[in-house]
């Protein structure tokens, strides 16, 4: 067998490969991968790298398309110990562009990427590339705390901040998420989470690890397609953010329901679900494990509350995953406060960062070894945790971050002189949080549906602000920052 011990994953992958070969590991379509195949997959994915001189250490930018392609390419990197910078193709060539210069990376692999300067690969290609399987492949002695994957998430200044990941930090979560939620070898999970994001990802390690079958599913746009593959499939699990279940309940009722005696776990994150929600589910659901997560691409599946477990606590976002995660509140010189008392919630753990890319985002994330998560709450005397606030204004749009800096940027360009945008409850109750903007009325200022027509150039669907107002002055800080939680009063 290979020796990739430096990879938890990959090792629990090439022994399942080992133990039952026959097994599927992924269904994508029509093909259906066993794990013998999938090792095979990731190996001659592995030679290609190598015979493209890709080097223990270099950095990839690799598209998270939702196929088996990127799957083989995300391991074949592990196991060489070469960096994966995921990516979603679809993002903006701005936000692409800055990766870019930011983490320097040798080669761009996937459908969707064309940056200029950048040898970019199509997945198509790198299957259909020379056979290099009797290429002997090079496994480097890399240490299980040298970083694996970096993941962008968005910073309050508006710069995308770049999460550096361990192969002990992933692994570590999906430890401790499949110990809470119980997923084994006799699962079959739906996946229809982008794979551009931690939760998505992270379910995709979970089940290999497990031994378990990944039915990947494009979305969960066309649901009676999704109902079609948890019946076919026989799936026992999957993962959703709330804004999918606000879509699920929308336009399918209580039909899903039905599969309630078949699914043994389904696992929430990503952004709030109401209580009322909660219970909703517990009705619908009276034997499933109802799993929601707390956490940040930094510190993935910190805390876990399960729904049935915590009936009379539904306000609660759990208490920390496994024995490996330890949760505090801190006030704002790093000491720690009674229980009660908000503060700022800390974590530390298997799963935790060690770093962000760039230095400059290090300062203040860590009190000692604590990252600081930015979400202001307290804990009770029994050690659960509840959120009363945000310390960082970014806005979870379904589950995604975005920096209102980002909007107002954008913004400006197109003549407004001065703009603030925050979060507000989604008139629709799906997304959970949008953006709204405030401009500062002056002369000569663009009306708002050009500004709004301009930014569908610049900004992403979801980003562009659902609520628009006018104020006589933005309201600033001596040293001239945004005092966005004024405007939210």
């Amino acid at each position: 067998m290979i020796n990739a011990s430096h990879s938890p994953v990959l090792c629990d992958i090439f022994t399942h490969a080992s133990s039952t070969p026959g097994k599927i590991a992924l269904v994508a379509g029509e093909a259906r991968i066993s794990y013998a195949q999938l090792q095979e997959r990731i190996l001659r994915v592995a030679a290609f790298l190598q015979s493209q001189g890709i080097k223990p250490g270099d950095r990839i930018l690799l598209a998270a398309n939702k196929e088996a392609d990127f799957i083989y390419l995300y391991f074949a990197a592990h196991l060489l110990g070469v960096v994966n910078v995921v990516v979603d193709s679809s993002s903006p060539n701005e936000r692409l562009d800055y990766i870019r210069k930011v983490t320097s990376p040798a080669i761009a692999l996937g459908d969707g990427i064309i940056l200029p300067g950048l040898t970019c690969i199509s997945f198509h290609d790198v299957l259909a590339a020379d056979d290099v399987s009797a290429v002997p492949i090079h496994v480097p002695q890399v240490s299980t705390d040298s970083v694996a994957d970096v993941m962008f998430t968005t910073g309050t200044t508006g710069a995308p901040k770049g999460v550096c990941l361990s192969h002990a930090n992933i692994a570590g979560s999906a430890r401790n998420t499949n110990g809470f939620i119980g997923t084994d070898a006799s699962d079959v999970e739906a996946l229809a989470l982008p794979l551009s994001h931690s939760f998505g990802l992270g379910r995709l390690r979970c089940v290999l690890m497990a031994g378990a079958t990944l039915v990947l599913v494009s979305n969960f746009a066309n649901l009676k397609s999704f109902f079609h593959v948890l019946e076919t499939e026989r799936v026992t699990g999957f993962g959703m953010v709330p804004a999918v279940w606000q879509y699920i309940k929308r336009f399918s009722g209580r039909r899903i329901a039905r599969f309630a005696d078949q699914l043994r776990y389904i696992e929430m994150g990503s952004a709030a679900l109401s209580v009322d929600d909660k219970r909703l589910l517990m009705e619908l659901f009276p034997t499933t494990r109802l799993c929601m997560h707390y956490g940040l691409t930094e510190a993935s599946r910190a805390m876990f509350c399960e729904f049935h477990a915590c009936a009379d606590n539904l306000d609660t976002v759990g208490r920390p995953a496994s024995d490996q995660v330890q949760a505090i509140v801190l006030d704002e010189a790093g000491r720690q406060l009674p229980d009660g008392e908000d503060g700022e919630i800390c974590v530390r753990g298997n799963m935790v960062t060690r770093s962000y890319f760039l230095d400059a985002d290090n300062q203040d994330a860590f009190h000692g070894d604590w990252f600081r998560t930015g979400d202001w709450g307290h804990r009770d005397a029994r050690g659960f945790f509840y959120l009363t606030g945000r310390k960082k204004e970014l806005i979870n749009i379904g589950g995604e971050k975005v920096s209102p800096a980002t909007i107002e940027q954008a913004i400006r360009s197109l003549g407004i002189t001065d703009c603030a945008c925050v979060a507000i409850p989604d008139p629709k109750g799906v997304l959970g949080e949008v953006p709204k903007a405030y401009l500062q009325r002056g002369d000569n200022q663009p009306a708002i549906e050009r500004v709004k027509q301009g930014l569908i150039g610049i900004l992403p669907p979801h980003e562009i602000p659902v609520e628009w107002e006018w104020i006589d002055k933005i309201p600033r800080t001596a040293s001239g920052k945004i005092q966005r939680l004024k405007l939210q009063q």
